[in-house]
This record gives C-alpha cells, sequence and structure tokens, in this order.
C-alpha cells in the first residue's frame, strides 16, 4: 500500500503541465488525507531493534500560511497525523512487552508478536521551500522539503489490565519532502494534490519500567489540497485610449495611404480581447473593406507587456496576446500566411515606468496592416 501512494504522486508530478502565475501574492492552505506509517523499531535501553510496531492506516491534515516569489514558495505549516496501533513485538529474548499481571512482578515477558491498542499522533510546525515548475495555464508541479518541530506521541497497550508496553512523548527535530500538483479553478482558487514524507528524528521515550524506548517515525501521506490566492483578482484598469475613428482615414486618399496601425489593450495578466479591443479590430478592419480598390497585404502585430511580473512569464504573455490578435484578425478573413508575431515583453514601453509597475499603456498589441 505504501508503495502505491509514493507511486501515484511520484506519478502525478511527472506528469504535469503548468499553472498560473501567482507570483508577488500570500496565500493560504488546507489539506487532508490517508497516511501510512512506517513500522517503527525501538532500541530498548540501547540494544538497536529490540522492538517494533506496526500501525494501521490512519489520517494527516493541517493548513499553511505561504508568499509565492514565482518559481519558488515559502510557507508555514502546521499539521497533524494520526494512525491506531496493530500490534507490538519484541525481537530478542527477555524483552518485556505486555506489562501485566500474569507474571512474578506483575510483569511477562515474552519475544514474538502480540495484538496491542494505542495510536501514534504528532503535532508539528514546519518551514517548507517549494519549487513550482512548468509553464503559466493548467495544471502546475512542485517539489520541495520542509523543516521545525514536532510534538511525537506514542503508546500501545498489549494487555488492557497493566500499564501498557509503552506510552510517553517527546518534542524534537522533524522534517519532511513534498510532492504534487495544483491546478486554478478560478483567479483566487487553486486545488492540488499531495505527496508527504514525514520523519520525526531521535523520539526518546521512556516506557512503566523506566526503560528507554529509542525510535524515528517516518509516515508516507496522500493529501488533498485547497488554496486561496490573495491578491489574484486585479483591480479593474483605467480606460484605454479611443480607438482609432473612420475620419482619421481620408476616404478618398490612394490605397496606399489607408494602411492601418492601430493598438489594442489587455487587462492586467490577461491575453484575452476585451470587448473594446474587439470594437478597435472591427473598425480597422471595416477601414479596409470600405473601399473597393483596397486588399490586405502583410500583416505584422507585436505583442508587449508592464513590468509588473517575472520577465519570462511577461515574454511568454506578450506572444499570447500578439497570437490571441492573430486569431482575431483571421476570423475576420485575415489570411494566415500573411500574418508575422512577436511577443517583446517588457520591452519596447509605451510609457517608461520602474520594475513591477502595472501601467495599462504598456499591456498592448500594436498592429500593422499593409494595404495593396
Amino acid at each position: 500500500m505504501r508503495n502505491i501512494v509514493i507511486g501515484l504522486a511520484m506519478a502525478s508530478t511527472a506528469l504535469t503541465t503548468p499553472a498560473m502565475a501567482r507570483e508577488g501574492q500570500w496565500y493560504i492552505q488546507g489539506d487532508a488525507g490517508v497516511m501510512l506509517v512506517e513500522d517503527v523499531t525501538f532500541d530498548v535501553n540501547g540494544t538497536p531493534g529490540d522492538a517494533t510496531a506496526d500501525h494501521d492506516t490512519g489520517y494527516d491534515f493541517g493548513g499553511a500560511v505561504g508568499y509565492d516569489f514565482g518559481a519558488f514558495r515559502l510557507e508555514a505549516e502546521a499539521s497533524y497525523r494520526e494512525a491506531d496501533v496493530q500490534e507490538v513485538a519484541s525481537v530478542s529474548e527477555g524483552i518485556v512487552i505486555n506489562p501485566g499481571a500474569n507474571a512474578p512482578g506483575g510483569f511477562v515477558t515474552a519475544t514474538g508478536v502480540r495484538p496491542a491498542v494505542g495510536d501514534f499522533n504528532a503535532l508539528s510546525f514546519m518551514l517548507n521551500g517549494l519549487f513550482d515548475f512548468g509553464d503559466d495555464d493548467g495544471i502546475q508541479g512542485f517539489a520541495g522539503a520542509g523543516i521545525g518541530v514536532a510534538r511525537v506521541d506514542l503508546h500501545a497497550f498489549v494487555n488492557s489490565n497493566g500499564p501498557g508496553a509503552y506510552d510517553d512523548s517527546d518534542t524534537g527535530l522533524a522534517w519532511q519532502l513534498l510532492a504534487g500538483v495544483r491546478a486554478p479553478i478560478s483567479d483566487s482558487w487553486d486545488v492540488g494534490l499531495k505527496y508527504r514524507y514525514f520523519n520525526a528524528e531521535n523520539v526518546e521515550l521512556i516506557d512503566a519500567l523506566g526503560r528507554s524506548f529509542d525510535t524515528d517515525v517516518s509516515s508516507h501521506s496522500l493529501l488533498g489540497s485547497i488554496t486561496y490566492n490573495f491578491g489574484g483578482e486585479a483591480p479593474p484598469p483605467p480606460p484605454p485610449p479611443p480607438p482609432p475613428t473612420v475620419a482619421e482615414v481620408a476616404p478618398v486618399a490612394p490605397c496606399s495611404t489607408v494602411n492601418q496601425a492601430f493598438v489594442v489593450y489587455f487587462e492586467w495578466d490577461r491575453a484575452d480581447l476585451t470587448s473594446q479591443a474587439s470594437a478597435v479590430i472591427d473598425q480597422a478592419i471595416a477601414n479596409i473593406r470600405d473601399r473597393a480598390d483596397c486588399s490586405t497585404g502583410d500583416v505584422t502585430i507585436v505583442g508587449h507587456t508592464d513590468t509588473s511580473g517575472a520577465s519570462a512569464y511577461n515574454q511568454r504573455l506578450s506572444a499570447r496576446r500578439a497570437s490571441v490578435v492573430s486569431d482575431a484578425l483571421q476570423a475576420r478573413g485575415i489570411s494566415a500566411e500573411s500574418i508575422d508575431t512577436d511577443g517583446r515583453g517588457e520591452n519596447d514601453l509605451a510609457k517608461a515606468t520602474n520594475d513591477g509597475v502595472r501601467e495599462p499603456l504598456n499591456r498592448r498589441s500594436e498592429i500593422t496592416i499593409i494595404v495593396q
């Protein structure tokens, strides 16, 4: 079962395609799912492997607050996990695993496996670092690690009439490995699937006889996640400059002077045409088609962004803005073979700004249509 959980998580990570840009945003996240505890092996009074414990499938849940830097996220996480014990066993002769009422002094010494009741639970507080990978729209993969502290509680009762095989807790160093996928379902909400390997180091317990029970505890969890990203909805931008009008093109001019150079504007972090941008394109095409002696020739479309966001992301966003205008022109009868597109990202700003500024005049595609 443990191998299945690990395999599912790693397979889902390997099949990822990229996600929506969330850089520069705080987020909160909740996780919950199933957990498998690795067999717990105890060093009893310094003797390695003198007792073991096996556990049922348990549960794991938690929450995190984080900040997305772009390709890297940093988050503070609190989580709790618990699983019932199935059985405990002594490995060497003379190890007391059943403090009961059946032997002199009130204790039974035995080897072998004994059914037990009890549980393992751990409350942890972690600082996680996560790397995101993939492009922009769709599913995004991530992987990372965390380190912090955990309070681990282990207890098992082999005979309900006795004080138990062990019943103690310890607080110390813990660490974890994380991997998974996430996908946006709105401007602010993401859902995901996460694998967690958790390890609590050097857990030191004392049993009812005063013996030391030392161990490390490891678990594997498969968790569903839901995330809310603050700032996912950008404020509405100011209106762009008005589109060119028919009056700007002389109706009696020769075709060489009817060449169309116009600009369409986009909302922040978007590459879809607004109704006003579509109206600009319609007007430009109408200016040409109103002349029976004119037809379209070569078309050049150059996409741009403002300076907010990472430069690599902005380069891809500008190319998408050029591509969506190309699609709109083709839908209005312009031949795809005559269209040339380019994305220049943050370069060639219409209005010079500092880095990180959301400037509406810079979120644009510039179109030139040669008329012949």
